[in-house]
Formats: C-alpha cells, sequence, structure tokens
C-alpha cells in the first residue's frame, strides 16, 4: 500500500485538482508519507485526506500541503521559512526539500520529537524545530521570506506579520471551525496585501505550550 504506483496515483490526484508545480509534485512523489502517521493508518497514507497524528491533531491532506507550497514558492524567492503547526513533520519535510532553510514551531513536546526523529530518518539537515507558541513565532531567526501556518488563527497573530521580510508572504487558513479561510499575506512597503483563496478546514492554532 505504500509502493510507487501507489503514490504515483495521488500525483495524478494532485495534478487534476490544479496543482502544477512540478517541484512540487516530486517532492510528494518522493517523500515517504507512510512515516509520518501510526503504523495502524500507513495503508491510507497516500489517499488525499488529512489523517489523525494523536493529541486531537491531524496531518494535512496532500492537495493541502501541495496547494499551500505552491502558492509560497511562486509568489517569489523563499530561503527562509517558518512554519507554525510542526505536527507529524511532513510539511516542514516537504518544504526542506525545496527551499535552503525552514524554521518549524510546535506547542505539543511529544509531536515535536517524533518529528524530530523523522527529519534525522529522512537526513533534512536543514530543519530547525522550536517547542514554543506559534503565535509568538521565532524572532531570533526573523524576518522570513515566509511563514506557513498549519493550524487556523481566527485571525492572523501581528507577531508573525511583523516577522514577515518586505516582500514576504504568509499564508495560513484562518477562522473558526466550519468557517474557515485560506488566506495569502504579503507585505509591501505600504503595509500588507491580502488575498483570501479558498474554503479549508483546519484544526484550531491554540495558545501555549505542552
Amino acid at each position: 500500500m505504500t509502493s510507487q504506483r501507489t503514490r504515483e496515483r495521488l500525483i495524478t490526484r494532485l495534478s487534476d485538482a490544479g496543482i502544477s508545480s512540478r517541484a512540487v509534485l516530486d517532492v510528494i512523489l518522493n517523500t515517504p508519507r507512510h512515516i509520518f502517521v501510526d503504523e495502524a493508518l500507513a495503508s491510507r497514507a497516500y489517499d488525499d485526506t488529512a489523517l489523525p497524528i494523536g493529541f486531537g491533531q491531524t496531518i494535512s491532506q496532500p492537495y493541502i500541503v501541495a496547494r499551500m507550497t505552491q502558492l509560497l514558492l511562486e509568489s517569489g524567492p523563499a530561503n527562509k521559512v517558518l512554519e507554525i503547526g510542526t505536527g507529524s513533520g511532513y510539511q516542514a519535510a516537504v518544504l526542506a526539500q525545496l527551499v535552503e532553510h525552514v524554521f518549524s514551531i510546535e506547542r505539543i513536546g511529544a509531536l515535536l520529537n517524533r518529528a524530530r526523529q523523522r527529519m534525522r530518518e529522512l537526513k533534512l539537515y536543514n530543519v530547525r524545530l522550536k517547542h514554543y507558541d506559534g503565535h509568538m513565532g521565532w524572532k531570533e531567526h526573523g524576518p522570513f521570506d515566509a511563514i506557513i501556518v498549519t493550524a487556523a488563527p481566527a485571525e492572523i497573530p501581528e507577531g508573525l506579520l511583523a516577522q514577515l521580510a518586505e516582500g514576504g508572504r504568509l499564508i495560513a487558513p484562518v477562522g473558526v471551525n466550519g468557517k474557515q479561510q485560506l488566506n495569502m499575506v504579503t507585505r509591501t512597503l505600504a503595509g500588507f496585501d491580502r488575498e483570501v483563496i479558498e474554503e479549508v478546514s483546519f484544526v484550531p492554532l491554540l495558545p501555549g505550550s505542552r
């Protein structure tokens, strides 16, 4: 169920759904999503669906990972990317193969430890992980060319917008459960431009760490 043919069927579905970046599709094809889920769910790892990873969290649907990654890359250079919500580590692993540096924050320590092990297994040494409240960002490593948020705040935290470089963009689901929209915010000389991309469904972005 984790064969090359199974992975290629997923890539065909993503392409049919509008993912056009060959670089993004190739990375998703070659990234072993099954190691980011519990062994009991490995047979579903290449379905285009979100899956539970424990602690009330999920690994995002491959289409959403591909869509957010494509948006991030097609909007300009992104050598330094901040991710809010490491979760399983899958989105960070995809980004790490496409950009120079990934900084990723997770509030749940047990999830972060598992993600760290997976990065070592995949030899992705350009990912730095931190156990912290994602609302606060990672100020000492900013500003960032791009910020990707993988859980939904009711509103985009001001602290994250402040850590965007000029010309940088932030991609985040925004809203409460059942009424979320994927937003892309670009920092300009005059302030921030916001574009709504599509309806989405994410777990909420919660404060604090544990």
